[in-house]
């Protein structure tokens, strides 16, 4: 079985310290999601979902490497995919599409995050980035 490694990041912003949520719809399907990529030759899984960020939103973001969350599934194509999603703080609500691969984005509070995000997988990384985010920011 192939196994593909993505890298990505939960990124999100502080409006008067309450988080605010980046969310990506795909260019190809219904898909609410989280910036994510393949990792590319000579990246490690920071460096890639710091790319796919910038490619994705056009945001140049950091990573908070103290917050990691991996998601596991099978795809439909027989592969299995690693996904690691980090913390991205960003000071901006300035996003400029990869409009081959996202056609749609939106800040959103947790709760208005958590119903849009498409998968039940995505809602429990999200659920653990804002217990980490409340904690770090309380």
């Amino acid at each position: 079985m192939v196994t593909e490694i993505d890298g990505g990041a939960i990124v999100y912003r502080l409006i008067e310290d309450k988080p605010y949520y980046l969310l990506e719809k795909s260019a190809t399907s219904d898909f609410w999601g989280f910036p994510k990529g393949h990792i590319e030759k000579g990246e490690d899984l920071v460096q890639a979902a710091i790319r796919e960020i910038k490619e994705e939103t056009g945001i140049d973001a950091s990573i908070d490497p103290n917050f990691k969350y991996v998601i596991e599934y099978d795809m439909k194509n027989g592969h299995h995919k690693s996904v690691t999603f980090y913390s991205s703080k960003v000071n901006t609500d300035k996003v400029m599409l990869q409009k081959e691969e996202i056609s749609d984005f939106a800040w959103l509070g947790y709760d208005d995050a958590r119903s849009k995000l498409t998968f039940e997988n995505l809602k429990l990384a999200l659920d653990a980035m804002h217990k980490y985010i409340s904690n770090k920011h309380s």
